[in-house]
């Protein structure tokens, strides 16, 4: 890193990138541990599923038969215990890796330009291109750690597959980092850099579902427009294309390369795209509205990808039975459950938790909103008018829980109607993932409320319950543990009867935490 500082343009990068990994110290581990520790423990949980050749090869079979688990899986390439990894688990580990990194990036260039920190940083011995720099070593730390952990824990099924393996889902992380520096250029403000490189995430892996959907060979041309088909076509453990990787770095290369030439043509704090001004009367002259008008892209960036979740969930539930196949002791336990109606529902259930997990990101996202506001001095004008703090809250809060309620609808909708049936359940499923919503959605505002400084730790929490409820059953973790999450104590609907004490508990809950969170708002400063 000192050897990096040399140049003037990046003097100050050894200290920038030690500074960027020591605030991300808790964030970037617990994001390692959910997209590597996910693939690395994959391997033991398909064995204890799928032990025999005979059996692996049946599921590889009816799996590439099935339009619908590819376009959310992809193909299975090679049916042996490496190949069931990562297809299982690739794709969406390669996803963790590109939100990871497109956090990261924009954390440390264009929020430390919004919060006036970049700007004390740059009077010192500080280069222009050290910021940009400093953010992508630590990308390139954090996905180095991911390709790590999983070549390490799948070293046993094979070492050049597991190597392959992991450098596509590192190779991916960094597409989305200098994909996410170019945008951090373009963009006014953190949070619309974060939308705008989630937004072309979603693409990315919707031309991959697309591709893979309508060809089962793994070689779609839709899939070869897409940096998550990439990590696929480097073909781990099914005769590796290494040359894919080459494909790969040329990408981030490409990418980094107009990240710096736009950094040089910019002042700090200014982007490309400023953002145009709203008006300042009329229907947006209530705090209630100018929270709708600050955050109603983002609700509707939410409501329309939890909608074609929705629809992409429900299309594959009819292939619910097709994992198990012939599988005689996966089959005697769906069974005891039940049998095939039982299975059909805890698929259901399954995925309408997956779609609760991923709202509360939503909830307490704009939750932390209000601490934006206050810490960029925007709030501090507003509160010194006739405007209480808590009516200033209250508009925001209303998106955050009202909104949470909105899209997890609208995902159970799009459940039901691909489905084809079962639509008042699967809504009531959908609903009764609230109340753990609304409890993540209290603590943010407990903390941003009572403990300012620690608000930031909101995303931790809402991450570390994410983390519990994806990969903790796979990594076996103590049903001790495991109930720390308020996703672990909710009924699993639709399928076993209704529940209430639980969902109420968990209401009453969020509702203690939001008026404390309120209470102590009232009793401390206003925060710039």
């Amino acid at each position: 890193m000192s050897a990096l500082s040399g140049s003037p343009a990046l003097t100050g990068t050894g200290p920038l990138t030690r500074l960027a990994l020591r605030r991300d110290r808790l964030m970037i581990p617990l994001w390692v541990l959910v997209a590597g520790g996910m693939v690395a423990s994959g391997s033991g949980t398909l064995d204890s599923l799928y032990g025999t050749a005979a059996q692996r090869a049946e599921l590889a079979t009816s799996m590439n038969a099935n339009s619908s688990m590819r376009s959310l899986y992809g193909p299975v390439l090679d049916d042996s215990l490496g190949g069931l990894v990562a297809w299982r688990f690739g794709t969406f580990a390669a996803v963790l890796a590109a939100v990871m990194s497109l956090l990261i990036v924009v954390r440390h260039t264009r929020d430390e330009e919004e919060s006036g920190r970049q700007e004390m940083l740059s009077a010192c011995a500080v280069g222009r291109r050290a910021p940009l720099t400093a953010a992508l070593l630590a990308a390139l730390t954090a996905n180095t750690a991911v390709a790590l952990l999983i070549t390490a824990g799948l070293a046993g099924q094979g070492l050049t597959g597991a190597l392959a393996l992991g450098l596509a889902i590192g190779g991916t992380g960094m597409v989305f980092a200098s994909m996410a520096a170019i945008v951090a250029q373009l963009t006014e403000s953190a949070r619309l850099a974060k939308g705008a490189t989630g937004g072309l995430l979603g693409l990315a892996f919707v031309l991959r579902a697309a591709g893979d959907a309508g060809s089962a060979s793994g070689d779609s041309a839709l899939s070869w427009l897409s940096p998550i088909g990439w990590a696929q076509h480097v073909r781990a453990f099914a005769g590796e294309r290494w040359w894919v990787l080459l494909l790969i770095a040329a990408a981030v290369v490409a990418q980094t390369a107009v990240a710096y030439g736009l950094t040089a043509r910019r002042d700090v704090g200014m982007s490309f795209l400023p953002t145009r001004p709203g008006p300042a009367a009329g229907r947006l002259a209530g705090t209630g509205a100018l929270a709708w008008r600050l955050q109603r892209g983002t609700l509707f960036g939410w409501s329309a990808g939890f909608l074609v979740g929705g629809l992409v969930f429900g299309g594959i539930v009819g292939g619910a039975v097709d994992i198990v196949g012939d599988n005689e002791q996966a089959r005697e336990i769906f069974e005891r459950m039940g049998g095939q109606s039982a299975l059909t529902d805890a698929f259901l259930a399954t995925m309408v938790g997956m779609l609760g997990m991923v709202a509360s990101l939503f909830a307490v996202g704009s939750v932390l909103r209000l601490h934006g506001e206050e810490a960029s001095g925007r709030a501090e004008p507003l509160l010194a008018g006739p405007v209480g703090r808590l009516r200033w809250a209250a508009g925001h809060l209303v998106i955050a829980f009202g909104g949470s309620a909105l899209i997890m609808l609208l995902g159970g909708l799009g459940l039901a109607t691909t489905y084809g049936k079962d639509l008042g359940p699967i809504l009531g499923a959908a609903l009764v993932q609230l109340p753990a919503i609304w409890t993540l959605a209290g603590l943010a505002v407990l903390l941003w409320g009572a403990f300012p400084k620690a608000a930031a730790a909101g995303w931790g929490i809402a991450g570390l319950f994410l983390a519990l409820g994806w990969v903790g059953p796979a990594l076996n973790l103590p049903q001790v543990v495991l109930d720390l999450s308020p996703y672990g104590h909710l009924p699993k609907v639709p399928g076993p009867e209704m529940a209430w004490t639980p969902v109420l508990a968990l209401t009453a809950l969020a509702a203690a935490l939001v008026t404390a969170g309120l209470v102590g708002l009232r009793r401390r400063d206003i925060r710039n």
